[in-house]
């Protein structure tokens, strides 16, 4: 049971989505942020400390101190810088989740600097304005124990399907579910830029495909570039991702400019078979899609 909960970085979109659930069971949540609260308050009046996590002082390491869950939802540099301090403030029974889009190198500190510390890394894939609800959260279990696998059914609780991943798993995929697909959408959105077309000019014939692409588009230019860039600089499998999307695009250039059609053919087939038994489905939620576009 969470009787008190310390979240690193809930001014921010994720920490936020994390202690307004945990304080929903009753917990005392804390946040920590080293900037004030807009407006100055927190929400519900939550507790506030503002102070740096990277150098703890005495009133952080009180409430680290005193508490049964910490979260850190903060970008990888400051998670890594703050994990022996903030590992030495921990109660032995405590449990430290970190909200990283990227597990490898958190993981690996956690193991050198706090090898008994119940440990879990949780990632929603998927934008905190989304909420939980039927939504993907990937758990990298580092150091486990009661309190990990009570946390894992509280978030269950909440609406969430929990994906047990490693460490290195979680990267790999992640390189592949989010590196290549905003990779993708910023090229085809820095492509734009070198037309002579205006966005405006394009949503007045843009088909269901081009429309979609350009919501995605929107939705990354819209957002907090911060969030982007840890998926293409921290992910270790980030390079290679982008390089085979490059590889990709010049194969296609290949097929189109100096093949066939029946080439062009089988490069589609080679798509169809890759998607396999869920190509269906798939179709489905595209035309649904399209539909509501």
């Amino acid at each position: 049971m969470i009787r008190r909960c310390v979240v690193v970085g809930g001014s921010g979109a994720v920490g936020a989505l994390f202690a307004e659930r945990v304080r929903a069971t009753g917990a005392r949540v804390c946040l920590v942020d080293p900037a004030e609260p807009s407006g100055g308050r927190t929400p519900d009046g939550a507790p506030w400390v503002r102070g740096d996590v990277t150098a703890i002082d005495d009133r952080l390491a009180a409430e680290l101190g005193h508490a049964d869950l910490v979260v850190l939802a903060v970008p990888e540099q400051v998670a890594l810088a703050a994990l022996p301090g903030v590992a030495g403030a921990l109660r032995p029974d405590a449990l430290l989740v970190d909200t990283l889009s990227v597990k490898q190198r958190f993981a690996d500190a956690v193991r050198r600097h706090a090898p008994r510390v119940q440990a879990v890394g949780l990632n929603p894939m998927f934008a905190p304005s989304l909420g939980f609800e039927g939504r993907p959260v990937a758990a990298v279990v580092v150091g486990g124990g009661p309190r990990v696998a009570g946390l894992l059914d509280l978030v269950a609780s909440w609406g969430a399907v929990i994906v047990p991943v490693d460490d290195r798993e979680h990267d790999r995929l992640a390189g592949a579910a989010q590196a290549l697909t905003h990779a993708a959408v910023l090229a085809f959105g820095l492509a734009l830029t070198r037309l002579d077309v205006t966005v405006a000019d394009l949503l007045r014939i843009a088909p269901p495909p081009h429309r979609a692409l350009l919501s995605l588009l929107a939705r990354i230019a819209g957002g907090t570039p911060e969030v982007y860039w840890d998926v293409q600089a921290a992910n270790p499998e980030a390079p290679a991702v982008r390089k085979v999307l490059a590889d990709a695009l010049a194969r296609l250039t290949d097929t189109v400019e100096g093949g066939s059609e029946g080439a062009f053919e089988d490069l589609v087939g080679e798509l169809r078979a890759h998607l396999g038994a869920e190509l269906p489905a798939l179709g489905e939620s595209c035309a649904a899609l399209f539909e509501h576009l």
